[in-house]
């Protein structure tokens, strides 16, 4: 069974498509119970997410916007207040690899993408985060970093470089935020069974991570069950580190 999170308020960002890995862990929310917040830039995606979840009884509010603004970071907080009222859980799903290759063949306009999807949309979601989880008397934030941090790979510098820093904010927010009670730890995905990886990568030889074995862990430092724990990278990996 999940951990207990009716009731919860949960902002997930990076909702926007099928098969992917915000899809499955807001799906992964509503069937624990919690009240969800959908967010992505992609808005007809985004649309069709919240029909799907309505369909399936969730309730749910989606703010469409790019995150990597603050302005957009502050509509999808304050839907979760006028929707439902608080705020409890924030899931920085958004993200992703844009570039693979040799960093001499990087372009600035890649990095700066690179950059911009993974560690603005975290930073600026969690900075408004942090007033609504404050007034609740505390939460959660689970960001998504990479095994990419704990492993480095060849050919991935900016994206290695983008999850060290969400990382390291995860890091110190969770210092920051200690006596608010608002607890911040970070999953690192290995090798994720999601659509584009699959269609990627035909043939390789992998240990894939299946999307209930993170969405299993990303509920869990949501959780009450993982009070004692803040400031914690989690890798799930099944064991490929």
């Amino acid at each position: 069974m999940p951990p207990e999170l009716r009731g919860k308020v949960a902002v997930v960002t990076g909702v926007g498509r099928v098969g992917q890995i915000g899809h499955a862990v807001a799906r992964g929310f509503g069937r624990a119970g919690a009240q969800l917040v959908i967010a992505d830039v992609n808005a007809a995606g985004l649309v069709d997410r919240a029909k799907e979840f309505t369909a399936e009884g969730f309730a749910v509010h989606a703010v469409a916007g790019d995150l990597t603004t603050p302005d957009a970071a502050r509509r999808v907080i304050a839907g979760a207040r006028e929707r439902f009222g608080g705020l409890d859980v924030v899931v920085n799903v958004a993200g992703g690899l844009v570039n693979y290759g040799p960093v001499l063949d990087l372009k600035p306009e890649r990095l700066e993408l690179e950059l911009a999807i993974n560690i603005k949309t975290t930073f600026y979601v969690s900075q408004a985060a942090i007033p609504a989880l404050r007034d609740r008397g505390g939460g959660a934030i689970v960001n998504f970093a990479s095994a990419a941090v704990l492993k480095p790979q060849s050919q991935m510098a900016a994206y290695s470089a983008a999850k060290s820093a969400v990382a390291g904010l995860t890091r110190a927010l969770a210092k920051e935020l200690r006596d608010d009670r608002i607890r911040v730890n970070a999953v690192a995905p290995g090798t994720m069974k999601t659509a584009d990886n699959l269609a990627q990568m035909q043939g390789a030889k992998v240990r894939w991570v299946e999307l209930d074995e993170l969405v299993a862990a990303v509920l869990y430092l949501a959780s009450d069950d993982a009070r004692g724990v803040s400031g914690e990278i989690l890798p799930v990996t099944g064991g490929d580190v």
